[in-house]
């Protein structure tokens, strides 16, 4: 389930007096403070070795997607900043249920000074734990609830991941025959929609007459639902399957039923030779390395923070030239260049669209929708002509 020139709102800071030990105070035994700003003054921040780093995953790195990325980003940042493994202490499998909130404290109670949660559903217990232990950072992705949570240490991270699914889309465009894409989609939020909006627009800019079938699975990581939602695609004439959902399943089907496919999160060409053409990614390790470097330095973590195609948050994997269409790397370097030059936008007008709610948008001709320009997280919900939601 990324873009333009990116604003992240910097109103976040580091809280006095980070500790780098066991048992972080809660907010009834911590020292009052002003809020009114929501800033204070930099810390002296923590010796790198003193630091212990926390991850609330909602899969493992074995979906060899999501979390798979996610960790990829994790190792990026210890190779980067000298972190040892005894640094990080990683909870993988987590349910975005009550058994966030348990994990979140084990990993305050374990003397984490910084603690990422990477799934959407996680943002509840991030808000609630963050408020009792003001001391300890909380970093989520994809959430939006930090920038009014009145709460310094809590901070919200994503990329423009809409932009490189653009830029995939134009592979699935240019190699479809029947014109009719599909698409795996985890859940009807904004993070997914954006995303396969993007990867529409991409293939309709090289293939007018595309169209685009969108089942959801209600899952973001079950390989056996994404397998049956991709088969169930294809069946309806979709020769190029697209996704937002953790695993290789639609890659693998899309192999094994003579479709094609476009990843996510991984390059998927290993997994499906015969079908996968080219993957949208995210680096997480620049803003997990980033964030890990204020603690070190002292310095205020962004209350919002997002990069894109232009600073290689996101990016796409290698084209597979075996079975894609002829022209399609020139075709996607001549968009990227015209993205990272501001001369188009994935959401140029003209643009009409109708979110799950029954409400509508216009975005007129010569202009655009500034998708994560003012927040981290996706906002563009409207479901556009040509995609189809398949129930």
């Amino acid at each position: 389930m990324k873009k333009k020139i990116l604003s992240a709102l910097l109103c976040a800071t580091m809280v006095i007096g980070l500790v780098a030990g066991c048992g972080a105070k809660p907010a009834a035994e911590a020292d009052t403070k002003d809020t009114d700003d929501k800033k204070t003054e930099s810390t002296s921040g923590i010796a790198k070795e003193d630091l212990k780093i926390g991850f609330v995953h909602v899969s493992d790195a074995s979906d060899m997607g999501y979390t798979y990325n996610h960790d990829l980003g994790t190792k990026e940042m210890q190779e980067e900043l000298g972190i040892s493994d005894d640094q990080i202490v990683n909870k993988f499998n987590v349910p975005e249920g009550a058994e966030c909130d348990t994990a979140l404290r084990e990993l305050v109670d374990a003397g984490c000074n910084i603690i990422f949660a990477t799934s959407f559903g996680f943002e509840d217990y991030v808000k609630e734990v963050a408020a009792e232990y003001p001391d300890v950072q909380f970093c989520h992705a994809t959430g939006y609830q930090a920038k009014d949570s009145g709460l310094s240490n809590m901070h919200n991270y994503f990329a423009s991941i809409y932009e490189a699914r653009y830029l995939a889309g134009i592979a699935a465009g240019m190699k479809t025959e029947s014109n009719k894409l599909g698409y795996v989609a985890a859940f009807p939020f904004a993070e997914v929609i954006s995303g396969y909006t993007a990867f529409y627009l991409g293939a309709k800019s090289v293939n007018p007459d595309v169209t685009m079938d969108i089942m959801y699975t209600n899952s973001w990581n079950d390989p056996t639902v994404e397998s049956q939602v991709a088969k169930a695609l294809i069946e309806r004439g979709c020769d190029v399957v697209s996704q937002h959902s953790d695993s290789t399943a639609p890659a693998t089907t899309a192999e094994e039923y003579g479709a094609f496919q476009v990843g996510y999160n991984n390059d998927m060409i290993e997994a499906a030779p015969k079908a996968s053409l080219i993957s949208a990614r995210i680096d997480w390790g620049i803003y997990v390395t980033e964030a890990v470097q204020s603690m070190i330095d002292g310095k205020e973590i962004p209350v919002d923070w997002c990069r894109g195609l232009k600073d290689g948050a996101v990016y796409l994997s290698p084209l597979n030239k075996d079975i894609a269409a002829e022209g399609t790397q020139e075709a996607i370097d001549k968009a990227t260049k015209a993205l990272e030059a501001g001369e188009i936008h994935v959401f140029d007008g003209p643009l009409k669209g109708t979110n799950p709610d029954g409400e509508t948008i216009e975005v007129a001709e010569g202009d655009y929708y500034h998708e994560q320009e003012e927040a981290s997280a996706p906002s563009w919900s409207y479901i556009i002509e040509g995609c189809n939601v398949v129930e």
